[in-house]
């Protein structure tokens, strides 16, 4: 896979800041930077080798988070180191897993899941 850097867009950055942290395990490497009407203009975060920005809703840039209601348009892939233990966080978060924790002969140990701000997850992990 080559490098691609998604910039996610969520209704509430604090809170889904707070969610990836505790749940995926994320760090936040790039702390927010918050916009004059309080809401955070841009958040850098990160797992294992896998990184991606985010931001609050901005109507006037266009910019708005996924709509609950529909399916997902994109679907996020992250390596992890222990599928069985983000999938014990995610569903003590409250989310409820779309798929696995499983097998899978191509993708290795792998779950599916959407997390509470809209955002479809596949976590994966490489099995030896």
């Amino acid at each position: 896979m080559g490098e691609l850097t998604p910039y996610l867009c969520v209704t509430d950055a604090r809170r889904a800041i707070d969610w990836y942290v505790d749940v995926l395990g994320a760090a936040v490497v790039l702390e927010p930077i918050v916009m004059d009407d309080g809401r955070v203009g841009h958040v850098e975060l990160a797992v294992g080798g896998g990184r991606w920005m985010m931001s609050d809703e901005f109507g006037s840039a266009g910019v708005a988070a996924p709509d609950p209601t529909r399916g997902a348009a994109v679907s996020l892939h992250l390596e992890v180191a222990d599928v069985d233990a983000v999938c014990a966080r995610v569903t003590g978060g409250g989310v409820t897993l779309d798929r696995g924790p499983e097998d899978d002969p191509t993708a290795g140990r792998l779950a599916v899941f959407r997390d509470p701000f809209g955002h479809r997850w596949f976590v994966t992990q490489s099995v030896g």
